[in-house]
């Protein structure tokens, strides 16, 4: 006896997660984001070999990897452009004036990463705020959770090299209260 129904296909519809229009673009938006981290690390890393770059470099990596999944299982399609190359025009200017700015000194360095870190704990906020999605909401909250480890980690160079950073994107109550708390334990 043969069967007519393709259990590869039913499994598919089953394990496929479905997204609003506003949550597939979150999803884009926060892949290239992530890029943007990675790629500004890997070029200052390469600049200045300084280790929070490399370390964080590759969580950045993981972090694109953890949307690529999410985007492949709703079956939404992207592309990831080669490093340095962006399809949201804001996030290319960002990362142009990001490696200028980081190339002019270690400290200016460490700050853009604190940036890069300030602006996404801010924008997955916003797109936690945004949806009903549990899978979007358990998925931005683990990058947030790494985004504050990984600010906490360029503040604590920042100050150890005699500097300072002010936020730029999240309050300075907000930038207290993570920089001065441990680091956490993020999925």
């Amino acid at each position: 006896m043969t069967s007519c129904s393709n259990d590869d296909d039913t499994d598919q519809i089953a394990n496929s997660i479905v997204l609003t229009p506003a949550d597939k673009d979150a999803l884009l938006f926060m892949l290239e984001e992530e890029k943007l981290a990675r790629d500004t690390y890997e070029y200052l890393d390469n600049l200045w070999s300084i280790n929070q770059f490399g370390n964080i470099r590759n969580s950045e990596q993981s972090h694109m990897n953890s949307v690529a999944n999410l985007l492949t299982q709703s079956n939404v399609p992207f592309e990831i452009l080669p490093y340095g190359e962006f399809a949201n025009t804001e996030i290319q200017t960002l990362y142009d004036q990001f490696v200028i700015d980081g190339s002019t000194s270690m400290n200016n360095a460490l700050t853009i990463g604190a940036t890069i870190e300030d602006l996404d704990i801010r924008d997955l906020q916003d797109y936690i705020n945004a949806t009903s999605n549990a899978n979007l909401i358990s998925l931005f909250e683990n990058l947030q959770c790494g985004s504050r480890n990984h600010l906490r980690s360029f503040f604590n160079a920042i100050e150890n090299s005699g500097g300072n950073y002010v936020p730029q994107y999240i309050s300075q109550e907000q930038f207290e209260t993570i920089v001065t708390s441990g680091n956490e334990q993020c999925n």
